[in-house]
């Protein structure tokens, strides 16, 4: 008899049709999974085997527009969710409602990343509430309550090389933790622990049953610092774990992450999907993809569109679509960046709001933007042999790979976005967001009046939210607050002549923040009217609560 292993996740949902969805599940053999609505929709799917595991991802059809019904999971017609003693209210899938003329809905789309998972020792939570935790309970207790549509988890889902001490226990009981990869995870296998550790945790399982999903890798869903260099790459690779490593975590985010991300008639045209579901353990087939992609990045792309009504979100991968030779290095290799900008400059009167999801930011702190835009510089050798070797040490020891790591990439997204904003029909705003760096802010970009074809139109602003579940030390904090201030503007611009940058082709400015703690944001878009939210996860008397720190128009129509 199958029984449920993990989830259901309601991944996606059709903005166009307003009639489909999808649900993804693990099970704990083979059968057959069956998502059946309250309202008559309906979707079935047969799982399929990846070491041991069984998945599917079901594709319900027949929804109504502009709905929100109720929905049960059977595996081989028995079923399995909701749990008969479920504390919460039934999952849900919310369809948009067919646009209207002069008639649209707002679109809510909260955001964050880097969520450590660990069960909080003894009921005490050092780094405190957990956001989507908190989210959770507060969207159970009130069915009144406005859900977000989509939630966008910008990296750092799961942390293979920073492991709980359950987790530690459970690779202990298979291996010795004394011999390297020690307490890091080591393989699919006990990746599955890690997604078993995160998505089993009873509030996230429900939130994340009931608010669709959009997801991307980040370094530690891999490794700190995955792929920060080409010389990082090589001493890896000469690694003797390494390879197991970054195949297993390749193949338990195709998985666990990307498949969700798709559309079915995307899932339909994944010759990767099909053969995986066609054979009777997909294993190598899926284990010789990830080794491929591993070799050749090219081979795939992990980056996505979705729409939401006039809403465009672009989901950018900035760890495996990069090119790493030093005197080219690029954030995204060229088919990536063609794609982008494909993206990003088709048909732009189709939208009001133009989202770019990257785990990175964009625009840093200035001293932090300089530091690593001189670093590039060093790397490459603009002061000599000697500069490179110790340039090579820095960017490892102080996780110097953001966007102005790559200089090159950093001006051709900002000239794309000024490109985009400036164009017929421009989007009302256009908003990068990112998280990875532990802590909260709203920074505005400047160009200058002399700048080819002047400003944007629309508002561009990089938005960056993180972390969801995890901590930052006090002299990091200290140092991100010092990144903002004249001191520390006047440090970045000494380091950018010794390395002889140059100057980005414009200046920002924070608007917002810096905001610690465990957060989430929320955009909420409504025709050309954008407006934005921050809340924090805090421990009261009564229980954790999310509590309002931020909250203002980004439009000023609003």
């Amino acid at each position: 008899m199958a029984g449920l292993r993990l989830g259901p996740l309601l991944r996606y949902v059709d903005w166009e049709s307003g009639s489909r969805a999808t649900v993804w599940v693990e099970s704990t053999r083979p059968c057959t999974a069956e998502v059946r609505c309250a309202d008559g929709a309906a979707g079935t799917a047969p799982t399929f085997a990846v070491q041991g595991h069984h998945y599917a991802l079901v594709v319900v059809e027949g929804l109504t527009p502009g709905s929100t019904t109720p929905y049960e999971v059977l595996l081989d017609g028995r079923r399995v969710w909701p749990p008969e003693d479920s504390r919460f209210p039934p999952s849900t899938i919310t369809t948009p409602a067919l646009p209207q003329p002069d008639e649209e809905s707002p679109v809510r789309v909260a955001f964050g990343s880097c969520r450590w998972a660990a069960p909080p020792a003894h009921g005490h939570d050092a780094i405190g509430p957990d956001a989507l935790d908190t989210l959770a309970v507060r969207l159970a207790a009130d069915p009144e309550a406005v859900r977000p549509d989509v939630l966008l988890l910008l990296g750092d889902q799961v942390y293979a090389d920073e492991t709980s001490p359950a987790t530690q226990r459970r690779l202990a009981a298979r291996r010795d933790l004394d011999e390297a990869p020690g307490a890091e995870v080591a393989d699919f296998e006990e990746y599955t622990h890690l997604y078993d550790e995160s998505w089993r945790d009873p509030d996230v399982r429900w939130l994340l049953s009931t608010v669709p999903s959009c997801m991307i890798f980040d370094d530690h869903d891999v490794i700190d610092d995955w792929n920060t260099s080409e010389a990082w790459v090589r001493d890896m690779r000469r690694t003797p774990w390494w390879h197991e490593r970054i195949v297993s975590g390749l193949m338990s985010y195709w998985v666990y992450q990307h498949l969700g991300n798709l559309s079915p008639e995307a899932l339909e045209a994944d010759p990767v999907y099909a053969a995986v579901r066609a054979a009777p353990d997909g294993t190598e087939t899926l284990r010789a993809h990830a080794a491929a992609v591993d070799a050749e990045p090219a081979r795939t792309r992990w980056s996505y569109r979705r729409v939401f009504g006039r809403v465009r979100l672009l989901m950018v991968d900035t760890r495996a679509a990069r090119t790493l030779e030093e005197q080219r290095r690029a954030m995204l290799r060229d088919e990536e960046a063609a794609w982008l900008r494909s993206e990003v400059l088709d048909d732009p009167g189709a939208y009001d709001h133009l989202l770019i999801g990257t785990s990175l930011p964009w625009l840093l702190p200035p001293l932090v933007h300089d530091a690593e835009t001189w670093n590039a510089a060093l790397c490459r050798g603009v002061r000599g042999e000697r500069w490179a070797r110790r340039g090579e040490k820095v960017r490892r020891a102080g996780d110097l790979e953001h966007w102005a790591a790559f200089p090159e990439s950093f001006d051709q997204l900002s000239e794309l976005l000024r490109e985009a904003g400036r164009a017929s029909g421009a989007p009302a705003t256009i908003c990068v967001l990112s998280g990875d760096v532990h802590h909260a802010y709203i920074t505005e970009p400047q160009w200058s009046d002399s700048t080819p074809d002047g400003t944007p139109a629309a508002h561009v602003l990089q938005l960056t939210c993180s972390p969801v579940h995890n901590s930052v030390p006090a002299y990091i904090r200290a140092g991100f607050r010092f990144g903002w201030s004249g001191a520390g503007r006047w440090l970045g611009r000494a380091l950018a002549l010794h390395g002889r940058t140059g100057r980005p082709p414009m200046r920002w400015r924070k608007t917002g923040g810096p905001w610690f703690g465990n957060q989430l944001m929320t955009l909420t878009l409504h025709g050309r009217k954008a407006a934005l939210s921050l809340v924090q996860a805090r421990a009261r008397s009564t229980g954790a609560q999310l509590e309002t720190v931020m909250e203002r128009p980004l439009t000023s129509n609003e």
